[in-house]
């Protein structure tokens, strides 16, 4: 009996796909590679249910021999391993980028003399139903915070770009590039204290209060479906603290990170330039506690930021806090530097993870720009934030467009920097 192979990565199993599998027995003994999970996101959204499930109930469907993991979007190493007679795939990936995974798969198959079959691609009528309930459920707000503990635990790098109100939120849900084969977008959404407040109008000392912040969360909360980590800049007060967590959480927030500073807040990229005081590691475990305490999720993550680098108390004041603030319960810490090197972030990771192999680490490269993903993912760190382009690359171009109308005395020659009329009224589409 000939030995067949197909790939699948979708939480919906559809008439198309029960097609492939029903053709792919009549020709022969059929494997199915369930792609994992990180590279579904690669040129999907990151799937709903985990690896385990999706094979589980591939594994039951009529026809189907073998089920095992591709941990690839190329199919390259898993063939190679396997020898399939045929490998069969629907004839929706001739274009775009799954043409370059066909072509390879058509290469290898030729190393031993294998098949590759494509059958018409069938989408039931009735799957954009499921599709739209799908989407929908991805903006769940467990379901965002499932996402955000599995892809942390998956030791790949969770891209985090910032977002401070609806229009910019989804930009950062729907921008994505095709590149070398894969699709790439970002993972999560930050809402930064420092563009909330800037976008307001507002200094960036926790003038804004949280009912201001909150009316952003749920413009970002209502266009998106990524998770959404929140920048609560010091807490507080413990006793506001734990209330503030609970109403972040209710709101479908996945994540909060709070700073070991108090007083006055003032942006930490100033560092000793102004004045700025650390928390005491005895208070600031005390917060993490009752914040802890409060948080009814499971998934909803407490992230310790560490200002010693900040106020150049060194590497080894860092790690004596991030000890303490884990045991205290937090379940990430964000390591924050203003060095253009990312020397001492690599130090700190490097030397963190040789007792704590598991607590996700959290960096923001503002000054360190000159850092690749790949180098992060090297030193073990899980999470980066681009914590303050969007607003910073808005504020320059609309800056352009105003002195352009003042200089001119009218506004033609700023319309050549801007969108059409007709782009704009489309941007949000009434559905």
């Amino acid at each position: 009996m000939k030995k067949v192979y197909l790939c699948m990565s979708t939480d919906i199993i559809q008439t198309g796909h029960i097609n492939v599998i029903e053709k792919a027995a009549e020709l022969g003994e059929v494997t199915v590679g369930v792609l994992s999970d990180k590279y579904v996101a690669m040129y999907e959204k990151y799937p709903i249910l985990p690896l385990e499930e999706r094979m589980r109930i591939i594994q039951n469907i009529k026809g189907v021999s073998k089920v095992v993991v591709q941990n690839d979007i190329y199919y390259d190493e898993i063939i190679r391993e396997l020898k399939p007679d045929i490998v069969i795939h629907g004839d929706n990936w001739t274009d775009g980028y799954q043409k370059a995974v066909r072509d390879r798969v058509i290469e290898v198959l030729a190393e031993w003399g294998g098949e590759l079959i494509e059958i018409p691609y069938y989408k039931s009528s009735n799957l954009h139903l499921f599709e739209n309930a799908m989407s929908e459920s991805r903006g769940l707000p467990e379901v965002r915070r499932q996402v955000l503990r599995r892809k942390i635990c998956s030791g790949e790098v969770f891209k985090v770009m910032v977002a401070y109100d609806g229009l910019s939120a989804l930009l950062v849900e729907k921008t994505s590039i095709e590149k070398d084969g894969e699709r790439r977008q970002f993972d999560g959404i930050w809402i930064s204290s420092l563009c909330d407040s800037t976008a307001k109008g507002k200094p960036d000392i926790e003038l804004v209060d949280l009912t201001s912040r909150l009316n952003s969360v749920n413009d970002i909360m209502e266009v998106t479906t990524k998770p959404i980590i929140f920048d609560a800049d010091t807490g507080g007060l413990v006793e506001h603290f734990v209330y503030n967590i609970k109403t972040l959480e209710r709101m479908g927030v996945s994540a909060v990170i709070i700073e070991d500073k108090i007083g006055l807040k003032r942006n930490s990229l100033l560092g000793n330039d102004v004045e700025q005081h650390q928390d005491s590691i005895e208070h600031f475990c005390e917060k993490i506690r009752e914040g802890k305490k409060a948080i009814g999720s499971s998934a909803f993550m407490l992230i310790a930021r560490i200002e010693s680098l900040i106020l150049d108390q060194g590497v080894d004041d860092a790690l004596e806090r991030a000890k303490a603030y884990v045991e205290a319960g937090a379940d990430g810490i964000m390591i924050h530097s203003r060095a253009k090197s990312p020397d001492e972030i690599f130090e700190f990771a490097d030397r963190f993870r040789e007792t704590d192999k598991d607590t996700a680490i959290v960096v923001v490269p503002t000054t360190y720009n000159q850092v690749r993903e790949s180098e992060f993912k090297e030193h073990k760190i899980n999470v980066v934030i681009y914590a303050n382009h969007m607003l910073r690359a808005a504020f320059p171009a609309m800056q352009k467009v105003v002195t352009s109308v003042l200089e001119n005395e009218r506004c033609y020659e700023a319309s050549q920097d801007c969108m059409s009329i007709k782009d704009i009224l489309s941007l949000v589409p009434v559905e």
